[in-house]
Parts: C-alpha cells; structure tokens; sequence
C-alpha cells in the first residue's frame, strides 16, 4: 500500500574522517518536504555543509552532505527521514482515505521529579529526554530555598515509549543515572490537554518586551543578536516555469531549515535548488521554486512579501534578550513556530548548555507559546540565580547563548 523501499534513504559514511557524511533521500515529492527533512537533520544535531535538490514536481532526489557527531545515531536518524517521506502511493496520484485525514495529536505525558539542586542538573536531564527522543512541550522549574529543585516537563513521545511501564522504567532508570542519589520522587503519567493549558500559568510578556524583541522592522545596527543582513534576490527570465530564488547570507545552524520552514508557509515547492557554504561563514543557494499550483511567483506583491519575509528570518532566526526585573535577570529566547505548529528543536537543549558552560545557576524556567502580531512564537523564559549571575556579565550570558544557538565558536 505504497509503502517506500528501502534504498528511499541512503546514508554513505566518508572513508576519511574530516569528510562529510553524505545522505541521499529518493522518495515522492510534496510541499514542504525539505522543511520536513531539515528540521530532523537539525534535531539530530547535524550540520549542513552543502545540498542539492532536484524534482520533477512527482519525485524528489535529495542530497545532503552533513558533518555529524560522534554519537550520532544513524540508523534511528535513517528510520526518522523514512517516516517523513510520502508514500510511494502519492507519486501514482493514489490518495487514501487515512492520508486525507489531519494527523491525530500526540499524547502529552507529564514527566515530575523533585531532587537536591545541583550545577548543570537542568541540561543534564535535557540532554537524556533529547536522547530518548522526547519533544518537550513545556517546562516549569521551580527551586525551594532549601536547595531542592520541583520540575514538571510535559513531553510527546514520538517513539511511544512512555506508552509501556517497560519504557517508563527505561526513562526512570536514564534520569536516575544523571541525577543520581539525590533523586526524591519521579513519577511519568499520561495527562488531558486541559491539564497543560492550566499548567502554561497567567505570565505574560511585556509591552516593552514585545515592541523590543518582536520588532518586524530591520534589526538595529547595535543588535548584538542578529546576522548580517541577507541578499535576496527573485528572477523569472532564466526558466519558463520557474523563479529562481538567490540567496547570499551568514551561516548559522539551521540555516536550511529556516528558508525551508518559510517557503512550506508560503505553499512554494523547490524544483532544482543548490546550497553551498563558504569558509564556513557565508552561504549561497540558488533555488527554482513556484507556487504549489505549479505557478511562476510573478505577483510584485507576493514577490515583496516573501523577499522580506526571508531577510527577517535570516538575520534573526531566534530572540534573544536578557532582562531586567527589579532584583532578577530573565533570559528570553523567542523562535517562530510553523503554520504546522511545529516549533525549532533543541532550543531549549541549547540554552541550558550556554548556561552550564557559564555555571550560571538557573532559578526557575518555563516555555511558552505566545501569539504575537499574527504570529505565534515559542518563548523560553529563564529567571537566572540572582546571587550567582552577577558573577558573569549579562553581555557574556547574552553572547554565550547567542552563540550556542548559532552553533558559533
């Protein structure tokens, strides 16, 4: 019933070890595809160091050329790109019933433990629900003047392992060995969508905060969190049925993701496209994109919009801001959610890793989603330790997680 073929995903390793691993995706097209493909590649922490596209608007050919990490699973990374390939069904114009119907939403888990506080705790169990693969939805984290730390994590579980006591155990047994002895209590249970919308809390985000962080306008000269501002440029005279798309910007980690995530909001599809990087710093793409109607983007309108689109989501992919509450510091990071409702992964793995390199401890933390100006935004908000970060200037925790989101050194 159309199901892919093995050889749909291929992953070749490099015979030496400064090579780039090198991924070739051979499936059913669909708008939106690449934005798929790259948000996985960009959960699994790998980099993109260059890209081919190519479909006929039936059938895609991809290839990625990726540098990973020592741990790097690739065989569960393999198993995760076959999934989000359509089924070969879809390239005979074949629809059935249950692929017309919007996919079902996932159960939400509540992952609670309470335990001494302690240096790094925070990204340590961050880092052990990323390897299980357990997408954090929301998180509150709360510190007792005695030194204990409450946590409450609502989680979706895309490999199903909460589901079972057997995966629960698994996930206990995971926590245990990083937090150690000092573990009180744990317990993982399936909760209602009513539970997590009384959960996500009455905070708000500030007028002032809003106008600061979430200013659509160019970003200000003195900005210490934003890129260099990109070259996009449309043209319809090279192709008969398509607009190529340039674009010349900075690197940054997730770079692919972003022009994809934003060409699958605008319902474009990419029928040939390349992406190179430069010395590390500087990347070029030529895509030939059209509309999902099999369209030139011809409309001056339409051309303005995503051009300013793309400039504002390449030179501040993420908001960070670091702020002033009469005696506490709050560290602000804000990403764009897709129309989907998918949001960036590993943000919040980010963030408490800058942190922990810095050993600033952290008091307490939340995610949240808000809409802003049309728009809906991922927000972490994490009030930092106020007798330990004046030890490190809010210019260096500012920089410092800037720079781990960015994947900078």
């Amino acid at each position: 019933m159309g199901i892919l073929l093995d050889d749909a995903v291929i992953i070749r390793q490099p015979e030496k070890e400064e090579e780039p691993t090198v991924i070739t995706v051979n499936c059913p097209d669909k708008t939106g595809l690449g934005s798929d493909l790259c948000r996985i590649i960009l959960f699994f922490g790998l980099t993109l160091v260059r890209t081919d596209v190519s479909t006929d608007g039936k059938w895609c050919y991809i290839v990625l050329w990726v540098v990973g990490r020592q741990n790097t699973r690739w065989g569960l990374l393999k198993k995760r790109l076959m999934e989000a390939c359509p089924s070969s069904s879809l390239a005979s114009g074949i629809l059935y019933y249950a692929q017309l119907q919007p996919p079902k939403p996932p159960h939400v888990f509540l992952l609670k433990f309470c335990c001494l506080d302690r240096s790094g705790l925070l990204h340590d169990v961050t880092e052990v629900l990323c390897e299980l693969e357990l997408t954090i939805k929301r998180v509150k984290v709360s510190t007792t003047p005695d030194g204990k730390v409450m946590d409450l994590f609502f989680l979706t579980d895309a490999r199903e392992l909460l589901h079972t006591k057997k995966g629960k155990e698994d996930t206990y047994e995971h926590l245990k060995g990083v937090i150690g002895d000092t573990m009180m209590s744990c317990e993982i249970e399936m909760v209602g969508p009513e539970i997590t919308v009384c959960c996500q809390g009455t905070s708000f985000l500030s007028d002032a905060v809003t106008q600061g962080m979430f200013n659509i306008d160019e970003p200000r000269d003195d900005s210490s969190t934003a890129l260099q501002w990109p070259s996009v440029a449309m043209d319809n005279s090279l192709s008969p049925s398509h607009t190529l798309l340039q674009l010349v910007c900075q690197d940054h980690k997730g770079l692919l993701y972003d022009v994809m995530r934003t060409l699958k909001d605008y319902n474009i599809q990419i029928s040939y496209g390349r992406i190179t990087t430069k010395e590390n710093t500087k990347c070029e793409m030529d895509l030939f994109i059209m509309h999902a109607d099999g369209k030139k983007i011809v409309d001056p309108s339409k051309q303005d919009r995503l051009k300013s689109r793309l400039e504002m989501e390449l030179s501040r992919p993420l908001r960070v801001s670091l702020i002033s509450r009469g005696p506490d510091t709050e560290l602000l990071v804000a990403n764009p959610v897709e129309l989907s409702g998918k949001g960036r992964p590993l943000v919040f793995y980010d963030i408490t890793l800058a942190l922990k390199m810095l050993d600033t401890p952290i008091f307490s933390a939340e995610i949240g989603r808000y809409v802003i100006r049309d728009r809906e935004w991922e927000v972490y908000r994490v009030l930092l330790d106020e007798g330990d970060v004046g030890c490190v200037s809010k210019e260096k925790v500012e920089e410092t997680v800037w720079k781990m989101l960015m994947s900078w050194k």
